[in-house]
């Protein structure tokens, strides 16, 4: 296993980022509940820009990630096909970074990414139709969260061979923000990144 630095400048590592974002809706997601254990769930996703990467997903926000992000917004998240083979080349993404509830204008605008993405959650939430009526109203009841990256780590092997990892760091638009301050470093220290079949 070998890992290198990259550089979101470089059009053949962008290029590779977005397919993995494209071709992939699950993520698992890892957080820290408060006894600084490790909790991990899926979710459909989807994502807004590549330079400062933006990812969205619809969560219960009584459940454990959610409440565990409103005392730790420390998180890392894995993207990647499911139905990827063994003995074929292996293509995902490792990420970490903050995440925290939307509100207001970011809340709206993460339902426009979602529904753009996912057309039946539109169609769902405007329907008139009995049942379809009962999973928007369920629906209403989530929030969106936003996970905002920082550090990536990419793992294209038809791309740059087998084994081989790219570390990517985004560097924030606005410092100042709450939510951007917080340091990946502490998740990695306290359980290591997320992995993937065959390396880690």
């Amino acid at each position: 296993m070998k890992t290198v630095a990259g550089n979101l400048s470089d059009q053949r590592l962008r290029k590779s980022i977005t397919r993995i974002l494209r071709d992939s809706e699950l993520c698992s997601m890892g957080t820290l509940d408060p006894r600084n254990r490790p909790h991990i769930n899926t979710a459909y996703f989807c994502y807004r820009g590549l330079d400062d990467l933006e990812i969205f997903f619809l969560s219960d926000i009584k459940s454990s990630h959610c409440r565990n992000l409103s005392r730790n917004p420390s998180m890392a998240m894995t993207i990647f096909r499911t139905n990827q083979s063994w003995d074929a080349p292996g293509r995902g993404l490792q990420l970490f970074g903050t995440c925290s509830q939307t509100e207001g204008k970011l809340a709206r605008k993460a339902e426009r990414v979602y529904a753009k993405r996912f057309p039946s959650y539109a169609k769902w939430m405007s329907s008139r139709k009995k049942g379809e009526k009962k999973l928007a109203e369920q629906l209403r009841s989530y929030r969106f969260y936003r996970f905002l990256p920082r550090q990536l780590k990419v793992l294209d092997e038809a791309e740059y061979g087998g084994a081989a990892f790219v570390m990517v760091t985004i560097k924030p638009r606005n410092p100042a923000s709450k939510t951007q301050k917080a340091s990946p470093r502490a998740w990695i220290k306290s359980i290591g990144p997320p992995f993937f079949p065959r390396f880690s």
